[in-house]
This record gives structure tokens, sequence and C-alpha cells, in this order.
């Protein structure tokens, strides 16, 4: 048996792994590194979060990565070299957080890394007859396993693709698997660049479980505050705050197919881009608004699509605990207009639950990771958009 192999094989097996999980989200402010303990799998699954970290891009290797994301027409040779070079600077910031927190390289059994998502084409935005759902994340395996030394899995979303899925929400897959309490109904909702949300049933039923995206968390917000105030985002609010919601352009943004799709559905920066905001603005005649009365219309247009599609799951009157995860838990307006149009609902976040809410999506790669090395599919029934596979290739780092 090749040596790596075995390796493969003794690691899987062991009581207890250590696995770093890795997510670079639509934001792109940097890479989170989330050190896990994992014991068991499936329902039986025990993570507690040992060391999380952001390792900062600099604004040149971020400027490289908005060269290429989210774009139909790129660079192609920039695209193919990013593939190797978004590896290398990730397993560079890899390096530097185990040295930071005291472990050596090869304490470590695994690493599950998301990668940078580019494109995520899902048939409802590209509408070409002949071609599937399509998503593509760059920053390869086999890069991170060489120059760290440690057994990598990657590209998690081209398996949920080739059986059916859109590539996301994957988030149902370690929500159920992390969170999932008898007796309790759960909502997990994490505000990223897109929005989504994991409805755990309260009798644990796998097949019950409901996971889609619904619309932009900050994307919008970020994209708008990088252009015209030259921030990264909208630090506590304070730009969208300062400003007054517009009802015309909050409608107008409101007016998009993607709203009307069934459960599940995925979504990016694809669609809800600047060019997006700028037609809404055309269309309802508000581009004489101030700019800070956009960031608070923007601010209102993440929460009323959140709003309207925990409505649409769970009525009018919805009442459910909602834990929040994602960088928008930390925008206060927003939270606070959730708290108000779903009064019913009890707003927490992961924290409750003793897992970083920051650190949450990273952590969520080391436990996808942890099921494809130790455990089985998870039953989920025949939902449309939610097969029921293990996830990731491995590369072995010889």
């Amino acid at each position: 048996m090749n040596r790596q192999i075995q390796k493969l094989y003794s690691k899987a097996g062991k009581s207890e792994r250590l696995i770093i999980g890795l997510m670079s989200g639509t934001s792109m402010d940097g890479l989170d590194i989330a050190l896990c303990s994992v014991k068991k799998s499936g329902a039986e699954t025990d993570v507690r979060l040992l060391k999380f970290k952001t390792g900062d891009y600099t604004a040149d290797f971020r400027a490289k990565i908005k060269a290429i994301f989210s774009k139909k027409e790129v660079d192609l040779q920039l695209v193919c070299l990013m593939n190797e070079h978004i590896a290398n600077v990730h397993a560079q910031l890899i390096n530097e957080a185990l040295k930071e927190w005291g472990y050596k390289n090869e304490d470590i059994d695994f690493i599950a890394s998301h990668g940078q998502t580019i494109f995520h084409a899902p048939k409802s935005l590209h509408q070409l007859g002949d071609y599937p759902n399509g998503t593509l994340q760059i920053g390869d395996g086999d890069h991170i396993a060489i120059k760290t030394g440690i057994i990598t899995l990657s590209d998690f979303r081209q398996k949920h693709l080739a059986a059916g899925g859109e590539g996301a929400p994957l988030a149902v897959y370690g929500d159920y698997l992390m969170f999932s309490e008898a007796g309790e109904d759960r909502v997990m909702l994490n505000i990223g660049g897109i929005a989504n949300f994991t409805y755990l049933p309260a009798n644990m039923e796998a097949s019950e479980i409901f996971s889609t995206d619904v619309g932009p968390g900050n994307t919008l917000m970020d994209q708008y505050m990088q252009k015209y105030f030259n921030r990264f985002y909208d630090k506590d609010a304070a730009v969208a705050l300062s400003g007054e919601s517009n009802s015309k352009l909050l409608s107008a943004l409101l007016e998009c197919d993607f709203f009307e799709l069934d459960f599940p559905k995925t979504t990016g920066p694809e669609l809800f881009n600047l060019e997006y905001l700028s037609k809404a603005q055309e269309k309802s005649s508000t581009t004489n608004l101030s700019k800070e009365e956009v960031v608070a219309t923007l601010c209102r247009f993440s929460a009323e699509t959140i709003v309207h599609a925990i409505k649409r799951c769970f009525g009018d009157e919805a009442k459910a605990q909602v834990f929040m995860s994602g960088g928008g838990m930390h925008n206060s307006l927003l939270v606070q207009l959730l708290q108000a149009r779903l009064p019913s609902c009890r707003f927490l976040t992961t924290d409750d639950l003793n897992i970083n809410p920051d650190a949450k999506e990273a952590v969520l790669f080391a436990v996808l990771a942890n099921e494809t090395l130790c455990g089985e599919p998870i039953d989920f029934g025949n939902r449309q958009g939610v097969p029921s596979v293990c996830m990731g290739k491995i590369s072995l780092p010889e």
C-alpha cells in the first residue's frame, strides 16, 4: 500500500482528529483558519474549536482576486495562475498560524479547504439549457498539501453539483451534524456575502431539514462601501445609520425573479452587484439619493430578503430560535431590522452553541471533511437540491 494511503487510513481511524477548516468567502477580507478537534462522525459528531484566526490578505492579493471574481470575461491566464497562487498564500497563512499557536505541522491530521469562489452559476442564473449548474472555487489542494505537509481535502462543491445540487448552500450538512437538538426547532442563519439559513427540526429527521440561500447579506453593502467610501465595510453600521432608507429604491431592489423561485436555491455576487443596484436606481428614479441613503436602503434590502424567506417558510407569525453567524451579525442596524420584523423569533448567535460565529463556516468544512473520511452520506431523503453525498477531493503531501 502507498505510504501516504496508509497514513490516510491510520489518521481517519483515530479516536480524535485535528482538522483545520478554511474559509475564504465573497467578502475576501482574509482566510478564516479554524483548528478543530473532531471525534466520531454522523449524528454523534463531537467538534470543538481549539484555535481560530483570520489571516489577513494584502491589498495587492485582494486586488488580484477581484480581477477574476464574479466576472463573465476575465484574463484566463490570470485565472490559471491564481489557482496556484491562492493555494500558496493559504498554505503560508496556515503555516504561520500553526507556528503562532505552538503546533507543529505534523500534529495536524487534515486540512479542509473551501478555496476561493470566483464564479457561481446555477441554472437559475445562466439560463443556458444545454448546461448544468456550475460553480468554480480555486486554490489547488495539492499545492496546500505539499506546502504544509498535511493531507488536504478540497473542492467540496463539485460532488454536490455532480449529484444534482447547485453546489450551495453546503451549510445544511454541517448544521445538521453540529447543531441539531432533539425537541427544539432551530434556524441557523448565516449572513455572509450571501445570506442563507438552515432549518433544523425538533424531531431530528434529516429528511425534513431545509436549507437555502435567500439573497444578499453583506455583498452589496460591502461593494458600495469599497467603491464610494474606500472602506472595506460599514463598521458598526455607521454610514447606514446616518441615512434614511428609500422606499422607492427598496421596492425596485426587491423586484427580482430570484425571490420568487422555490427553495432551495442559490445565488451570488454574479446577480447581486453594483450593476444590479444601478439598474434599480434608474428604474425607481432614485439616482440622486445621497450615498448614506443608498447604504441605509441596501441594509434594509438585505433584512427584507431574510425576513421574506423566513416568513415564507414559517408563516407571518414565525416563531423560531434563530442562531446567527457571519459578518452581517455584527451589523447592528441589520440585526435591529430583523428583530423588528420578526418579533416572535428569538435571535442568538452560534456562540450560544459553543462555536465562534466568525469561525462557523470554517468549522463547517472541517466537519464535512470528517464525514468524507470517517462517516457515511447523510440520508436527506428525496429533497431536491440536497443530495446524500460526502464531499471533498483528497490531496496527499507526497
